[in-house]
């Protein structure tokens, strides 16, 4: 696997030079999301995660749906799904029901406060992705440039802080897992890591990536890397449902469920509008494990091992992408995970700028036509959101029709950038001329 491109350190910003990140931006950002969190929310999501955190606070098992329209006041809480994703974010949210909806029981201020987290996240984010390339040889437009898109790219607040999906958490921990990774921290990544898995299994494909890393480190470090890790996924996963006498047979059932259907964002988006239904039937099942192969195929290209940060940089977005690309199924927040790897990539040259643009621009679409917009209104606007959905049913096989066309340019863009990861040869900084004292190279 080669390592990606060598962003000129002639060109860097020196660490001094991050005061031109103007914090007034910062400000305007945080207003915006805290005004998206509190009026917006998936009619899905937002009622799974508001019950999960009323069922770990009382003491009840997240994972057996109940009727809980009397708790919430509202009808629309007396048949759903329950959470799918393992115990460390049901005992997050179990902390935030007690400490905002029992004190004051109020949906807007609970829909706010399960959103918090994320709103922070995205912050940590754009400082992160703007730290990365101000301090490995960015210029210091480049550096701003990504700060300002990732903390108002209108894709980022709407699937993040309005929708309420938690894969920007996610993203936080996966890049900064593999940033300590090349840093030689290995305890601190490997943690950073399982946590990222733990919260939500999309960052999963990171492992290989963070695995292959280490093992060209020695068998001393991998074998602790493994053993930290390994640790990390038993406490977070495991350890949970045996303390609290929970079922994990039935999250195993809810990831298996994301295998037997095809379509949203997939490649097999076209499926629901050939047949009307989701559910992959006979060979067409074999369609739900590409990914399995997908990323066994990936594995094996990076034998020849991973070098320097922007190995890492390009590996894992490369990873996320074979993984989010051969799935039967895909949610347009997952999106978010492999999104600031992107942007890293694209603000250092290695990816146009135009592609991803229209990567996010795309993902929007797709979510209009999706009508996943139209259930953001969940938790302020519920008739607005009637009125809306009743409209989309009338134009459902154009909608089917529109959001098929949009996927496949968006495939197409997604495997490019894929090619480009594992192919494209990096600079060396030799050619870029000395690197300035305070500055150090990405190789």
């Amino acid at each position: 696997m080669t390592t990606g491109p060598q962003m000129s350190p002639q060109a860097g910003a020196d660490r001094r030079d991050l005061p031109f990140l103007d914090p007034r931006i910062a400000a305007v950002s945080v207003v915006l999301q805290l005004v998206l969190a509190l009026f917006f929310g998936h009619l899905i999501d937002t009622r799974v995660n508001m019950a999960a955190g009323y069922l770990v606070a009382t003491g009840q098992n997240p994972y057996v749906p109940q009727d809980l329209s009397t708790v919430f006041g509202s009808g629309l809480f007396r048949d759903f799904s329950t959470i799918g994703y393992p115990p460390p974010w049901p005992l997050a949210l179990g902390l935030i029901y007690k400490s905002v909806y029992a004190v004051f029981p109020n949906l807007l201020a609970y829909n706010l406060a399960i959103k918090l987290p994320i709103v922070a996240a995205n912050i940590c984010l754009a400082y992160l992705v703007a730290f990365l390339l101000a301090t490995r040889g960015a210029s210091a437009r480049a550096a701003k440039g990504a700060w300002l898109f990732m903390l108002l790219n209108p894709f980022v607040l709407y699937a993040s802080a309005a929708w309420g999906q938690i894969d920007s958490i996610v993203a936080l921990a996966s890049l900064l897992s593999l940033t300590l990774l090349y840093k030689g921290r290995l305890v601190a990544s490997a943690s950073l890591l399982a946590l990222g898995i733990c919260l939500k299994p999309v960052a999963l494909p990171l492992a290989i990536v963070a695995f292959v890393y280490v093992a060209g480190r020695g068998r001393r470090s991998f074998a602790q890397y493994t053993g930290v890790f390994a640790a990390g996924t038993v406490l977070l996963c495991v350890v949970p449902f045996a303390i609290f006498h929970w079922n994990p047979s039935i999250v195993l059932c809810n990831w298996n469920v994301h295998s037997t259907v095809g379509g949203c964002m997939s490649y097999m988006t076209f499926w629901e509008l050939f047949t009307g239904s989701v559910a992959l039937v006979g060979p067409w099942r074999l369609a739900g494990f590409a990914w399995v192969a997908a990323l066994a195929l990936f594995a094996v290209g990076l034998h020849r091992g991973i070098a320097g940060l922007p190995g890492l940089i390009s590996s894992g977005a490369a990873a996320m992408l074979v993984f989010l690309l051969s799935r039967s199924w895909m949610s347009e927040p997952n999106f978010l995970v492999v999104l600031p790897f992107l942007v890293i990539l694209a603000f250092t040259g290695a990816i146009g700028k135009r592609v991803l643009h229209a990567m996010w621009i795309l993902a929007m679409v797709f979510s209009v036509f999706n009508a996943s917009a139209v259930l953001l209104f969940f938790p302020s606007m519920p008739k607005v959101m009637d009125a809306l959905l009743v409209t989309a049913a009338q134009y459902r096989a154009p909608l089917l029709i529109a959001r098929s066309a949009v996927v496949v340019p968006w495939l197409v863009l997604g495997w490019r950038v894929v090619v480009i990861c594992v192919t494209k040869k990096p600079a060396t900084a030799r050619a870029h001329g000395p690197v300035p004292e305070g500055m150090t190279p990405w190789t």
